[in-house]
């Protein structure tokens, strides 16, 4: 599958950030351009999200497989990967499978391990019927009748799309809802028994539940040069505490270089 992908070109190493569930590379656009002055960074949109195409199939594997093509055809050399929640499950998977094409990892609050399913309300959200609804203010009021938080919503909103006289969403729901990605950690990539060697740093929001102390064990089996950090803010740590994500992102790339 060919992904749809923005590039900030920078002087150094390519830096691939790959984005979480209902998300797309330009949620990261902001911190791509900072992070261009020094490295030649990749955003990319994951299957069914974004520009990319759709597809009945949302797995892990797949979303590896999508962005190693990625990388072979678009960079053809090492990258360093950044990912969150369900990008960073994917980082984790490249760097498993491929260790020889990810020169570090840096994965955004979560962790090597299944997580049972629990974005109910966001697609019940994604579900309203946008096709008719003349403003965002429209579309707004509809899902606050079913997710009470403002900032969720917004984030949702962003991939909204104008068509004819309405909107339309640009993720595919139905895929999303029944995937089973958030369980292969444990029934598949644990299975192949392998470690990734390389520096990597695990970034924790500390008022977050994504990562657990319990997790840091097999954070360090499964990736035994880890840093594990935690820092204010939620899940969604690179937004909530931007400056505190970057500080800890720029730093640990500084100190591996």
């Amino acid at each position: 599958m060919q992904l749809a992908f923005r590039r900030f070109e920078g002087p150094g190493a390519p830096l691939i950030i790959l984005h979480g569930l209902f998300g797309s590379s330009k949620n990261w656009a902001t911190h791509a351009k900072e992070l261009s002055a020094f490295y030649d960074v990749y955003t990319v949109d994951h299957r069914n999200h974004g520009d990319s195409p759709w597809s009945d199939e949302h797995t892990m594997k797949a979303m590896v497989a999508d962005i190693v093509a990625f990388q072979n055809e678009q960079i053809r050399r090492p990258a360093l990967y950044l990912g969150h929640s369900m990008g960073g499950l994917v980082a984790m998977g490249a760097a498993l499978l491929h260790p020889d094409l990810v020169k570090a990892l840096i994965v955004a609050d979560i962790a090597p391990r299944a997580y049972e399913p629990h974005h109910q309300r966001e697609f019940a959200a994604l579900r309203i019927d946008v096709s008719q609804m003349a403003t965002r203010q429209d579309v707004d009021r509809a899902m606050a009748a079913v997710h009470p938080e403002a900032s969720v919503r917004q984030f949702l909103q962003m991939n909204l799309e104008r068509e004819g006289d309405g909107f339309r969403w640009k993720v595919n729901v139905d895929a999303l809802e029944k995937a089973e990605y958030l369980a292969e950690f444990d029934t598949v990539f644990t299975a192949l028994d392998q470690t990734y060697g390389g520096p990597a740093l695990f970034l924790g929001g500390r008022s977050s539940t994504y990562i657990r102390e319990q997790d840091h064990a097999r954070i360090k089996e499964l990736f035994p040069h880890a840093e594990i950090r935690v820092i204010d803010g939620d899940h969604w740590l690179h937004y909530s505490n931007y400056a505190g994500f970057m500080r800890e992102v720029s730093g640990f790339l500084k100190r591996i270089a």
